[in-house]
């Protein structure tokens, strides 16, 4: 009986990291929005970029649909988060949707280490 368990668990702990690999996929679309934007100039991910603005962990952090707040409307996120970063985050509310969301999947998938 003990065995059983022991195989039980080990294959749940195999499919749950296999499950996280997967998740934390870079959406290669929404890395080239970050690249064409100019993200890293205040952002780093991976160590590229202003280290002042690291977002290794930013999907383990906040939501998806936060993520995407903090883009379109950085503002009124700053306000909520009483954030004193300073610049100021630049909005970003004019993003084709197609772009927007890539890079919103992209930001949520990097869950740090």
């Amino acid at each position: 009986m003990k065995h059983i368990a022991l195989t039980v668990l080990a294959a749940a702990a195999v499919v749950s990291m296999a499950r996280g690999a997967f998740a934390q996929t870079p959406d290669p679309h929404g890395m080239k929005v970050f690249t064409d934007q100019k993200c890293s100039l205040c952002h780093s991910i991976a160590g590229k970029g202003n280290a002042k603005g690291a977002l290794d962990a930013v999907g383990a952090k906040l939501k998806p649909e936060e993520i995407r707040k903090w883009i379109i409307t950085p503002a009124e996120m700053t306000a909520a988060a009483k954030a004193t970063r300073k610049p100021a985050m630049k909005a970003y509310a004019n993003l084709p949707k197609a772009d927007l969301d890539a890079l919103v999947a992209y930001l949520a998938s990097l869950k740090g280490k």
